[in-house]
């Protein structure tokens, strides 16, 4: 396999939503992989930890541990590293890149499908930079969830912090209470994850949390459907909606507002313990 088979644009998982809001929260890696900036390299759990997984292509000799081909690239080795959840766009190969890249830090991170307990995925409370309604966890003593997980090293850590600040706080989960798992069989000890300090939205039907991370279009029509305000001042379409939230950070905060005005904000802004 050649490294050009291996490009995120060949693979098809070259999309930004920062920069195509409609297409929140792009394609998430489904499968344990190395993004190496451009490229996605997979990797082949074996027992003895994730720096032990072997990776494929690019032209590396089969066989080589996570840990040496992240140490042959200058790259810290998982054991400096800390796993951080995506339950939106994070999980993007595609979207990691471009937000690491604008912060000018290395665009090296093992990303791993991970089997947990306890987190339900809803809809931040809130409008965010790009004007789209983006992802949020929620504690759910039911929830069974496929999430990707992210090994990032200390500048690449604060650089995704950057980017969901304010309206996101990073909470370290135990991994004893959420059950984490990897592809392997083994178990994380912990993980961290971003918590909307917004709350989430409220479907107003059930007055449960509205489901997150889905169709993006689908969810603004649906809100801008459900009040005549949000179409005022966002409408008349998703389109309008993204195009005009984006140009704008008080139509941002005035349509964020309407979501309490509305009463569809649910103020759970911690994660208990399931």
């Amino acid at each position: 396999m050649t490294t050009q088979d291996r490009g995120l644009a060949a693979l098809g998982l070259d999309g930004v939503p920062a920069l195509q809001p409609l297409t929140y929260p792009g394609l998430p890696v489904t499968v344990p992989a190395l993004l190496t900036g451009a490229e996605l390299l997979e990797l082949r759990p074996r027992p003895g930890g994730l720096g032990a997984w072997t990776v494929d292509g690019a032209g590396h000799r089969p066989h080589r541990s996570l840990d040496d081909i992240l140490t042959a690239l200058g790259r810290t080795p998982v054991a400096g590293r800390r796993p951080v959840i995506a339950v939106g766009s994070n999980a993007s190969p595609g979207q990691l890149s471009h937000k690491l890249a604008r912060r000018g830090v290395s665009g090296t991170v093992p990303m791993v499908p991970v089997r947990l307990r306890g987190l339900g995925i809803g809809c931040s409370a809130h409008i965010g930079r790009a004007g789209y309604v983006a992802a949020a966890p929620y504690g759910s003593r039911t929830a069974r969830t496929t999430l990707v997980v992210s090994w990032l090293d200390t500048a690449q850590l604060p650089a995704v912090d950057a980017t969901e600040l304010p309206n996101y706080r990073r909470v370290l989960l135990p991994g004893d209470a959420y059950e984490m798992t990897l592809p392997s069989g083994e178990r994380l000890d912990d993980a961290y994850v971003y918590v909307s300090v917004r709350g989430v939205l409220a479907d107003p039907v059930t007055g449960l949390p509205r489901p997150g991370g889905g169709d993006q279009a689908a969810l603004l029509d649906a809100l801008l459907d459900a009040s005549a305000r949000l179409r005022e001042l966002l409408g008349p379409d998703a389109a309008s909606w993204v195009r005009r939230a984006a140009a704008d950070p008080e139509l941002r905060a005035r349509g964020t507002r309407l979501f309490a005005e509305e009463g569809w904000v649910l103020p759970w802004t911690e994660l208990p313990v399931p």
